[in-house]
């Protein structure tokens, strides 16, 4: 087996890692304490040609697949998760169900701006009675005329209050159950689209997460995307290639506390030495480096699958099943090396503490990671 990365690859890794370095490190902390997004951030990437690096070159993506949408967003994800949020919500799923089921019209109009960051996208599934039940969304898109009429709202739509447009679900044919449920994609300022307030969340702070509603929403026929009635099983397409790009973004970011809880180990003096030469520590870090580079294999291989156009189901839950969870107890460990310092609000470390719990809970629940898991199993 090659577990090595292709020249391309490493390069790129290289030229993201000095990217975030120089425009998003310096400044994580700020934006996590005045919780304002760096939307400038959407352009600068855009302009690299990174927010559709998995993308087609023809759109203005650079094809490089998703072993490298993994890389970009490991290396995010270490950086600032608030930030990394608002870029995957865009990135990976208002745009690349666009670029998996759009027409010619809308990948222009949409895929084109996404991709140079000109335009901004959000993703709405999420209801007040549907979570994990995504079948039981309640938002509805009745024929009218030549377009739809849309009802209904979504909860927790992160790019919501700046998005200039969203990707989002509605019944179409409600008496078939989840063979019923259809893709939208509704332009900002359409009459009846709304925004409500911003939902404060625990963490990932810089990332702005709100209500959308539809209230008598006039769309064209021209805004569905896909077939009519086919929009359940795109959208579990769609989280499944996001289950991968979720799993390198918690491996991003139990790395950030790994990285700080080794520097400190080596630096913190108790007891007339480093707490680094103690067992105890020792057996922590240990413990931390080995499963981050277990959830880097797994993320990878789910990518490389992906890549080869082949079943990869089983391996992007179990990547993100495993790297999300590993990342909960490594910034649990991270804060408790860290001692009281890691708990006071300047430590970057209580950030990580606070930024990584949602990441069990988007793009599918650890439970519901299981339960897809243990299907593929045959069971």
């Amino acid at each position: 087996m090659d577990f090595r990365l292709t020249e391309e690859q490493i390069m790129f890794r290289q030229a993201v890692v000095e990217f975030v370095r120089r425009e998003i490190e310096p400044f994580a902390q700020e934006w996590d304490q005045t919780g304002e997004y760096p939307l400038h951030l959407f352009r600068r990437l855009g302009e690299l040609g990174w927010l559709g690096v998995h993308l087609p070159t023809e759109y203005g993506g650079a094809g490089m697949g998703y072993v490298a949408l993994a890389i970009l967003f490991e290396e995010l994800g270490r950086a600032s998760a608030g930030v990394t949020m608002g870029l995957y919500c865009h990135a990976v799923l208002a745009l690349t169900p666009i670029a998996l089921f759009g027409n010619e019209v809308q990948k222009e109009r949409y895929l084109g701006p996404g991709i140079k960051g000109e335009r901004i996208g959000a993703f709405g599934m999420t209801e007040a009675s549907a979570g994990s039940d995504l079948a039981a969304i309640r938002t509805r898109a009745v024929r009218d005329g030549e377009g739809y009429l849309l009802n209904g709202s979504k909860l927790f739509c992160t790019n919501s209050p700046f998005s200039d447009f969203v990707v989002l679900s509605a019944f179409t044919t409600p008496d078939q159950g989840i063979k019923g449920i259809s893709l939208f994609i509704l332009d900002r300022g359409t009459p009846g689209f709304s925004v409500g307030r911003r939902i404060p969340m625990v963490g990932m702070r810089p990332g702005q997460t709100a209500e959308v509603v539809l209230q008598d929403c006039r769309v064209p026929a021209t805004a569905l995307l896909g077939e009519e009635n086919v929009g359940f099983y795109r959208a579990l397409q769609s989280l499944t290639l996001g289950r991968i790009v979720g799993a390198a973004f918690a491996t991003g970011l139990a790395r950030a506390a790994f990285e700080a809880s080794l520097a400190y180990a080596k630096e913190r003096q108790q007891f007339g030495q480093p707490i680094g030469r103690f067992q105890a520590i020792q057996h922590k870090l240990a413990d931390m480096d080995t499963a981050i580079q277990a959830a880097r294999l797994l993320t990878y291989k789910a990518a490389w699958l992906a890549d080869q156009g082949e079943p990869h189901i089983k391996e992007a839950s179990q990547a993100k099943l495993h790297a999300s969870e590993t990342c909960t107890r490594i910034t649990e460990q991270a804060l408790q090396i860290h001692g009281a310092y890691g708990y006071v609000m300047e430590s970057p470390v209580q950030r990580f503490y606070r930024d990584t719990k949602v990441l069990e809970i988007g793009e599918g629940t650890s439970e519901i990671l299981r339960n897809v898991i243990a299907h593929q199993l045959g069971l």
